[in-house]
């Protein structure tokens, strides 16, 4: 019975950790330029999170596509979009016709440039009340998806033609169970918000840390600091690109990169 119990918790336990499914990056590639996006679905939070990536040089959109979709437009129509506006939750009006939808995504990594390529995290419930223009996640029957993207062929982060279908590609991922290891990986991120920052930024497991050094972008270092509860004061740097080296209390160090406005 004993044995039974134990093997019964450590299914339990199993199942409680792998309540998140995710696709791995799924790339786009249009020319020498890419886009792309990973999709995490959380049965536990009934979060879907979409980390994306694009060039950071001209606009670009991600669109979740339906199997018979061939084309941008179409059901569903759900579209996002990173432009002069930032990172935008749009539906299809038409063919190149992006209009404004009900923003239902919240940042988790605002924007951050690096180099030519610009990357984003946001989040938003697997379901939502508008069925017609919001892709509806399913954790319990998700499988696959596919996505369709753009990657506009002139430089300029104001939306408007595209340029036809020489520049948009389409991709496609598998839902698979993420294991114990990779979602306490993910849980223990630390992480930095908002980020670009004005005056503080909000640590996620701040009580992980033990130090932080912060460098400017040359490599010299700036200052060592102490997180004050989850919070970090960043009022007296000049506006630029920053990193910081985080001493975690187990010993290991992680890095993470702060734009100061």
């Amino acid at each position: 019975m004993k044995k039974v119990l134990s093997s019964l918790l450590l299914i339990v336990g199993f199942l409680a950790f792998s309540q998140q499914k995710s696709t791995g990056v799924m790339t786009c590639t249009v020319g020498t330029r890419t886009v792309t996006g990973k999709i995490t679905l959380n049965n536990t939070t009934n979060k879907v999170r979409l980390d994306l990536t694009g060039p950071s040089d001209r606009w670009f959109g991600f669109t979740f596509r339906s199997a018979a979709n061939s084309g941008m437009s179409g059901a569903p129509t759900d579209a996002l979009t990173y432009s002069n506006e930032g990172f935008v939750d749009r539906h299809l009006g038409g063919i190149g016709v992006y209009d404004a939808d009900t923003q239902d995504w919240t940042v988790i990594n605002a924007p951050t440039i690096s180099g030519s390529t610009v990357s984003m995290a946001y989040e938003r419930n697997m379901t939502t009340a508008d069925g017609a223009n919001d892709n509806q996640f399913n954790y319990a029957t998700a499988t696959s998806i596919s996505a369709k993207c753009v990657i506009t062929g002139t430089a300029g982060l104001t939306i408007a033609p595209h340029g036809g279908a020489a520049n948009t590609s389409v991709t496609s991922g598998s839902f698979a169970v993420l294991g114990t290891n990779d979602v306490e990986a993910v849980n223990n991120k630390v992480v930095l918000y908002p980020n670009p920052a004005k005056e503080t930024v909000t640590i996620k497991n701040a009580d992980k840390i033990k130090s932080v050094d912060i460098y400017e972008s040359a490599g010299r270092k700036i200052k060592s600091v102490k997180p004050d509860g989850e919070t970090i004061n960043v009022r007296d740097l000049k506006p630029g690109i920053y990193y910081f080296e985080i001493t975690l209390k187990d010993g290991n160090l992680s890095y993470e990169k702060l734009i100061k406005e």
